[in-house]
């Protein structure tokens, strides 16, 4: 069957290669004429130089009023003005028709008829990258057959760069329909947003832009699982899987990490990387899902290659978003170029705003809201008994951003535990320290949750404990009620968010025994 599909979308790419008509446009019956000396009025000479890029890329667009007069010898056309010095590798002629290039393409017909001294010429010279040669050849026999000779995505690429250049749209979109039937890959992806900075932006060749850039951001959603690959990606492949709302991510930080790391190994030059992170890379981070803890170490780094004046602007943002989110979502209302910044992905540490006291003990209490359906899906039925201390990050669980206090990070975890004897399910809630601990720390500490009946948080659960062994204490069952009544219960879900709020206080810490 996956054969049959294969050969139906050859076929029909075989059949357009011959068809650019589309109901537009003058009709193409020309292919006897195309360099053919008694059916031309003019000798298109080709010089063909060295590209200047050493990656083999055309070299940058022309505009198409620029024209260099050569002399009386005949005018100059210069597909690229970085061209004039470059050396010259071969030279072609070709026999073309001024009328039915100026039929096709308004650049010709721009420069045939224009009024200029080089439009009488019969000898025109186009001078163009040797990276281009094959592209253009095929640009000028499609304007006389309506053919393209290629299925290739690399080369369609490429025509499709010289169709922009001078101007010939009915190649321009048959190119773009033959890319659009072609199965999507990483590799033609990437080829696609590499050249996108070159190509106007015709409907179809945008419509392939925005195809690539969607499965890119798809395919590599769950990011941290492709970090090595991600390390070898271009610029605008990193900015397609970056730009997404739909990225998997367990904390907003680790994209932050991420950007700095790779713009470090793939720009080792400090100004053009410092250029490439404010430019477009920091712009890309959701500095506004960060956690307090990475925003203050942002705030007072030293790095050089970070422009401290654009991040810090962005972080004050940030703690303005945090402390008055109703305000600066108001003033935010209308930019839709700004609001996507504030947009949540889908993480696995969740955010929570937090009051934080240094005196008379270190004390911090944590609001943290969680949505129903993230409630929901702790639920799984058959899991085995709750284990006294889970793996971080680990399925069935929602965790907090981590919290400092007394130089210790706290993280909160929420789970679906199963009572072993009865089987039943219940809602816990656990404070966890996540580093090593040395010695021992004694806290007080009480779980509340706000009722839709009284507006206000009642206290749940309440205890004093001493972190030793164990790095995790809280209760297994929070509410006293079974996983079904819990989830079902409007007044602890207000509008289907759960408003909870952890509140704790480090009353002793103990070093380890020598």
């Amino acid at each position: 069957m996956a054969g049959a599909e294969g050969s139906s979308t050859a076929a029909e790419m075989e059949v357009d290669l011959e068809l650019s008509r589309g109901g537009e446009g003058p009709s193409f019956e020309f292919e006897f004429a195309f360099n053919s000396q008694n059916f031309s009025d003019r000798l298109l000479r080709i010089e063909v130089v060295a590209s200047e890029d050493a990656g083999g890329r055309s070299l940058p667009e022309p505009d198409s009023s620029r024209h260099e007069e050569k002399g009386d010898a005949g005018q100059n056309i210069e597909s690229s003005s970085t061209m004039v010095d470059t050396p010259l590798l071969r030279v072609k002629t070709v026999y073309i028709n001024s009328a039915i290039l100026a039929a096709r393409s308004p650049f010709f017909l721009k420069l045939f008829s224009n009024g200029m001294k080089e439009s009488d010429q019969t000898h025109p010279t186009l001078r163009i990258a040797n990276s281009e040669e094959n592209a253009v050849m095929e640009l000028l026999s499609f304007m006389y057959n309506g053919k393209l000779t290629t299925p290739e995505p690399a080369r369609l690429l490429d025509i499709l760069m010289a169709a922009d250049k001078f101007e010939v749209l009915s190649c321009m979109r048959l190119c773009s329909q033959l890319l659009a039937k072609l199965p999507m890959t990483t590799e033609s992806a990437l080829l696609y947003l590499d050249h996108a900075c070159s190509i106007s932006m015709a409907s179809e060749v945008h419509c392939l832009i925005v195809r690539a850039k969607k499965f890119l951001a798809n395919k590599y959603k769950n990011y941290t699982k492709f970090q090595h690959e991600l390390m070898n990606f271009p610029l605008v492949g990193i900015e397609a899987i970056f730009s997404s709302t739909d990225l998997h991510v367990t904390i907003e930080d680790n994209i932050y990490m991420f950007m700095l790391t790779w713009a470090r190994a793939r720009y080792p030059e400090l100004e053009e990387r410092r250029t490439i992170l404010s430019s477009h890379l920091l712009p890309l981070v959701r500095f506004t899902h960060m956690s307090c803890a990475r925003l203050q170490k942002v705030l007072t780094c030293t790095d050089d290659d970070i422009d401290h004046d654009q991040v810090n602007k962005v972080i004050t943002t940030v703690l303005l978003h945090k402390a008055y989110p109703a305000h600066v979502h108001g003033v935010l209302g209308a930019d839709a170029t700004t609001c996507w910044q504030f947009a949540e992905r889908t993480y696995m540490c969740k955010p929570v705003k937090v009051v934080a006291f240094d005196g008379p003990c270190p004390q911090v209490i944590a609001y943290w809201d969680l949505k129903r359906e993230e409630c929901a899906r702790l639920f799984q039925p058959g899991q085995v008994p709750s284990q006294p201390l889970p793996r971080l990050f680990q399925s069935g669980q929602i965790i907090s951003h981590p919290l400092n206090l007394a130089g210790l990070d706290f993280t909160l975890v929420a789970r679906c535990n199963i009572d072993q004897p009865s089987g039943l399910y219940s809602f816990g809630l656990f404070l966890v320290i996540i580093e090593k601990l040395k010695g021992s720390v004694t806290v007080d500490y009480e779980f509340a949750a706000r009722t839709r009946g009284s507006g206000k948080f009642v206290t749940r659960f309440e205890s004093k404990n001493t972190f030793t062994g164990s790095l995790m204490i809280g209760c297994d069952d929070v509410f006293g009620i079974p996983w079904k009544m819990f989830i079902a219960d409007d007044n602890l879900f207000i509008d289907d968010v759960l408003h909870l709020r952890a509140d704790w206080r480090v009353l002793e810490q103990q070093e380890p025994q020598a």
